[in-house]
């Protein structure tokens, strides 16, 4: 049997393994659509060769359409957090989730680079599961990233169904003692940078807010 500290490392080192895979699927989707490239290029050039100037422009659609899923989405001039969230919103784009993000994280923010990546990781991951129990029409998660008066303020927010009621001054999970343990990781996380975590339920939608002191640290 694992002990707290031995679950804990063992569950640190399958979500940052479990994000490494989602980053390297990523650009494996990048690197297949360049090696299509050159393709692409003929075909269009055979086109405008025979004056098919229709089939043309519904060919560069089709091209654009396959670009935005595997175009990066997001700079934030952070590239651990560009990781994380592109590949999450990747995915929830195969998930039929519409996402509103912005972004913008420095590099220097005295955040270990591992533990932004568990926090962010594990929200995102949240609010994917809930969204996937809606109909695909209902399916949405707004991103905020962004510093505030020497914080770092982040705000998530996902479609739900009812309105959850706290329980002991908690939001109890459906989903087992794994993901319970990915919401106490989180808020360990933000109490270890003397930071402050809200959620928040109501009808149609759930928001987790958090606050991270910055520290400026010399490049």
């Amino acid at each position: 049997m694992f002990n707290k500290k031995e679950k804990m490392l063992e569950y640190q080192r399958a979500l940052v393994e479990k994000h490494y895979t989602e980053v390297e699927n990523m650009y494996v989707k990048m690197r297949a659509w360049r090696h299509d490239y050159h393709n692409h290029i003929q075909a269009l050039s055979a086109y405008l060769s025979s004056g098919q100037i229709d089939e043309a422009m519904k060919f560069l659609e089709e091209i654009n359409e396959n670009l935005v899923s595997v175009d990066t989405v997001l700079k934030t001039g952070n590239k651990m957090v560009d990781a994380i969230l592109n590949s999450k919103i990747s995915l929830m784009n195969t998930k039929g989730i519409r996402v509103n993000a912005t972004a913008r994280v420095p590099d220097n923010i005295g955040v270990d680079n591992v533990d932004l990546s568990i926090i962010i990781g594990n929200l995102l991951d949240n609010a994917m599961e809930a969204c996937e129990k809606l109909p695909e029409d209902d399916r949405f998660v707004r991103i905020f990233i962004n510093v505030k008066n020497d914080h770092l303020y982040m705000s998530f927010t996902n479609s739900a169904g009812k309105k959850k009621e706290k329980i002991g001054g908690r939001f109890l999970s459906s989903k087992g003692e794994n993901h319970g343990f990915g919401l106490s990781r989180v808020d360990n996380l933000v109490e270890k940078y003397g930071g402050y975590l809200t959620r928040a339920s109501e009808d149609g939608g759930f928001t987790t807010e958090v606050i991270l002191p910055i520290l400026y640290m010399e490049k």
